[in-house]
């Protein structure tokens, strides 16, 4: 077998035995889990700063500083990385000019390069393998054959060259591959590549693998001249032969030194030569594998029959038939299957169908039926699924089918058992589903079920600026009410983790959310509805008014004050702005009555509004005695409240002290620094990772000591701020050297 110095570019289905397989899939997991590599983290921060490091060119292109030399492999790594993330462009692919990279590996797929940066670029270092997988037009394949020509070591070394997807110019002629004598590897898969130009391959002295699916090729007779070493063959979907099914056969029984075939099909079409294939006793002797997905009239007897006429069989590709049921197919010993029947049958054709999208389709399909009550976590599963969605963005049956599987891998607790690396990947791929398919309701349940996910929303790195942008358009789009849970679910949790600068750029989304939100909270008003959907749309406002005055103020404009009483987990007290809005003799006097109520929840937030309300005496100058009632009550109320509740209540979320901060310094109203501090000890008490972290980084210690001690602060605040500070002092100290005060 010829080794392969780059796995992605061997060909596709040759069979690995099943502990390498088996490896392999671990790996997966393994490398998904961990950090990332050192290299990969400078290679990424060169990447991202290459404008501020390069110099500019005269013709704009970039250039390396002159002292910069790159090893090899970590030359060709660099490139990799530069294609994978989409910043391989003329202009950034000069650097490759000249003798400071060495280049042995090629991978420019998907890039938009045109020809002349390409032969600048890579055509003058010593390339033995080139991945030109769907390159842009403006980079043609006679124009990379072309520039590879015109060096001779190439000529003669290049060993593996991959074209699939990549353009030819209608009044193009034949392609002259016959310069590349040293050619091992070609693919041209869905490539405008006749049946002359394969009698052209064909002459290559050293060809061993050849994939010429999906091309025009209407005659692979001129495969004979190459005989006697030609070891994988790949025709899938060839649908312009004009062959009789004995005519193609007789050329296959020629092919002696076959180790892989390939001549599986779309099912549609009903292609029945794998059927007279299998029936031949006296070809393929030395075959290792064989892929006939997708081929008709396939029995499990004949299949059977044809491996055990030839053992060394290490693979068999059954999807899309009626084969693969039979118990042969798993005790048979280091033979890998790919179909449909089980597990290990659907993850090897995800595995070995991700540029097929016919077949990824299938195997989705297979997968979701076999997901749909999965109970155990398999990061391996869900990584091939997020491959598929990647390699096939525009394909709406494919985005569709993962989006459900994803879903399946995910629900409920699976998605804590996924590498966090893994789960970026899958939130990222289905925030593009959601955005090139706005009109396809079911993905567009099946993603935004996904995303409901909390480990998903909050421990889960993806740009979520972009995502809440995205979800709040979207909502103002959809009045399907199961669809409209799912999208006040997720931006509930979204707008807190936004910044304020952020929240700041949403201006036209946040009018857009709150209008809708207050919208959805008066229907459940109206109809007496007290669902999980009022429930997310309060938190929700709640959340997008939390240190916003901008979504405050859309609030007060779309009559929210009207609906207050069922909104009171809303944030509009802390703009002082805003405060004389609330100070309506109806809005006090019921938010007032709150303070009483049963539900701890109910009276905590009714004493914070009053806190927030009551901090300023101006608005009140008027209203004295009103004010001095609602101080009484909040204190009494905060006072009766005993330390224990702060375990028993359900955490409250908060983006940030600082519109504490006034509460705290206000020691001329105790009554509102005491609601200040005991809120600030229980969301401490909840989450002190986060909460110590923030009271630190935003310097409320300081202000913690100044109450515990100020000469003549209430005692009862002077304590609470007390066992904040000792009860969290290891968590302070993690963030901030002694002494605390």
């Amino acid at each position: 077998m010829v080794h392969f110095l780059h796995p992605a570019l061997a060909p596709r289905n040759i069979a690995l035995p099943d502990a390498e397989k088996d490896a392999q899939g671990s790996c997966v997991v393994q490398e998904e889990a961990s950090p990332y590599s050192l290299v990969n983290i400078c290679l990424d921060f060169l990447i991202a700063n290459l404008e501020k490091l390069c110099s500019e060119r005269s013709d704009g292109t970039l250039c390396l500083p002159e002292h910069w030399s790159f090893p090899q492999e970590v030359a060709d790594r660099f490139l990799g990385v530069m294609t994978w993330q989409g910043k391989l462009t003329d202009r950034t692919a000069s650097i490759f000019r000249g003798n400071q990279m060495k280049l042995k590996l090629v991978n420019i797929q998907k890039a938009k390069i045109s020809t002349a940066a390409f032969v600048k670029a890579f055509c003058h270092h010593r390339l033995i393998e080139l991945d030109a997988t769907a390159v842009h037009a403006d980079l043609p394949i006679p124009d990379i054959i072309s520039g590879l020509c015109g060096n001779s070591w190439i000529q003669q070394n290049l060993r593996c060259l991959l074209l699939d997807s990549a353009s030819i110019p209608r009044d193009s002629r034949l392609l002259s591959f016959g310069q590349l004598t040293g050619l091992r590897i070609l693919s041209v898969f869905n490539v405008s590549f006749h049946s002359e130009d394969l009698a052209d391959v064909s002459q290559l002295p050293k060809l061993e693998s050849l994939d010429i699916s999906n091309t025009l090729v209407t005659n692979i007779s001129a495969l004979l001249t190459c005989k006697d070493r030609l070891k994988s063959l790949t025709m899938h979907y060839l649908k312009c032969l004009t062959m009789s099914k004995s005519q193609i056969l007789a050329v296959i029984r020629e092919l002696k030194c076959l180790l892989h075939l390939d001549i599986s099909d779309h099912r549609q079409l009903k292609s029945d030569l794998a059927f007279y294939l299998l029936q031949q006793k006296d070809i393929l002797p030395n075959i290792v594998s064989l892929d006939i997905s997708g081929g008709s009239y396939i029995t499990d007897g004949a299949v059977e029959l044809f491996i055990r006429q030839r053992p060394a069989m290490q693979f068999v590709g059954l999807l899309a038939t009626d084969a693969g049921y039979s118990d042969f197919f798993t005790t048979k010993q280091g033979l890998r299957v790919a179909g449909g029947v089980s597990m290990s049958q659907i993850s090897e054709a995800l595995s070995r169908y991700k540029n097929r999208s016919c077949f990824m389709q299938e195997a989705l399909y297979r997968l979701f039926t076999e997901t749909f009550s999965m109970q155990v976590t398999m990061p391996a599963l869900l990584k091939l699924v997020a491959i598929g969605m990647r390699n096939h963005p525009l394909d709406l049956p494919v985005q569709f089918t993962a989006s459900a599987c994803a879903l399946n891998l995910t629900r409920q607790g699976l998605a804590r058992g996924m590498p966090v690396r893994l789960l970026s990947e899958v939130t990222c791929l289905l925030f593009k589903a959601l955005k090139n398919f706005p009109h396809c309701q079911q993905l567009q349940k099946n993603c935004l079920l996904s995303l409901t996910n909390s480990r998903i929303l909050v421990d889960v790195p993806f740009d979520r600026y972009d995502a809440a942008k995205f979800v709040m358009r979207w909502l103002c789009k959809h009045e399907n009410p199961k669809m409209q849970t799912m999208a006040v679910s997720v931006i509930s949790i979204l707008a807190l983790q936004l910044s304020p600068e952020e929240a700041t750029q949403l201006q036209e989304e946040l009018f857009i959310a709150v209008k809708e939100l207050l919208a959805i909270v008066k229907q459940k008003t109206t109809e007496n509805l007290d669902d999980v959907t009022l429930l997310f749309t309060l938190k929700a406002l709640w959340n997008l008014t939390d240190e916003s005055p901008a979504a405050c103020k859309h609030f007060i404009e779309n009559q929210g004050l009207a609906i207050f009483i069922h909104v009171l987990e809303n944030n509009v007290a802390e703009v002082r702005a805003l405060s004389s809005e609330l100070m309506a003799e109806g809005v006090v006097k019921h938010v007032s009555s709150l303070l009483q109520s049963k539900e701890m929840e109910v009276s905590y937030f009714a004493a914070g509004v009053i806190a927030h309300l009551t901090s300023d005496s101006q608005p009140w100058r008027s209203r004295g005695l009103q004010r001095s009632a609602l101080l009484q009550d909040l204190y009494a109320t905060v006072q009766n409240w005993p330390s224990s509740t702060c375990k028993m209540m359900a955490l409250v979320t908060y983006r940030s002290f600082k519109a504490f901060f006034p509460l705290l310094g206000n020691f001329s109203q105790p009554e509102v620094q005491l609601w200040a501090l005991w809120a600030m000890y229980h969301v401490c008490s909840k989450n002190p990772s986060k909460y110590c972290k923030m009271l630190v980084e935003e310097e409320g210690l300081q202000l913690l000591c100044d109450v515990r001690e100020r000469s003549g602060a209430d005692p009862q605040a002077q304590q609470i701020a007390a066992s904040i500070l000792d009860d969290f002092r290891m968590h302070f100290l993690n963030y901030r050297s002694p002494p605390l005060c």
